[in-house]
Order: C-alpha cells, then structure tokens, then sequence
C-alpha cells in the first residue's frame, strides 16, 4: 500500500479560519491553536474517519474560499 499524500488542508484557505467552526475543527484538534496545514495518508484519513464517525473527535469544518469572479 502506498503511504503518499491522499488528502492535504490548508487553514489558509478555508472561510471558517478564525471563527468559532474553526477552534471546533478536526485539523484545530489535530494541529493546536495555531492550524497551518494539515497533510495526511489514506490510511490515516480512514482512521480519522473512524473516529469522527463516533464522536470521539471533531469532525472537519473546512470550507474552500471560492475563487475570486474574473
């Protein structure tokens, strides 16, 4: 199986950053106070699914700013 980057969120672009969702948010839990990025494997990602699913962890709140109309 490989171990490469299946699923890679970055705080920067996510609307929520900064607000109430955001200290709620698996990549807060996962990262600290101060989320960056969060970058994880497909297996981990099936783990953090796993949990989520039964409440034992924020699920993810991330919401992709829409990109700017030309």
């Amino acid at each position: 199986m490989s171990s490469g980057i299946e699923l890679s969120i970055s705080c920067n672009d996510c609307i929520r950053r900064g607000t109430p969702d955001c200290a709620d948010c698996l990549v807060s839990f996962v990262m600290g106070e101060a989320p960056d990025e969060l970058v994880m494997t497909s297996a981990e990602a099936d783990v953090v699914q796993l949990f989520t699913s039964q409440g034992m962890i924020p699920r993810l709140k991330f919401h992709h700013r829409s990109a700017p109309s030309p």
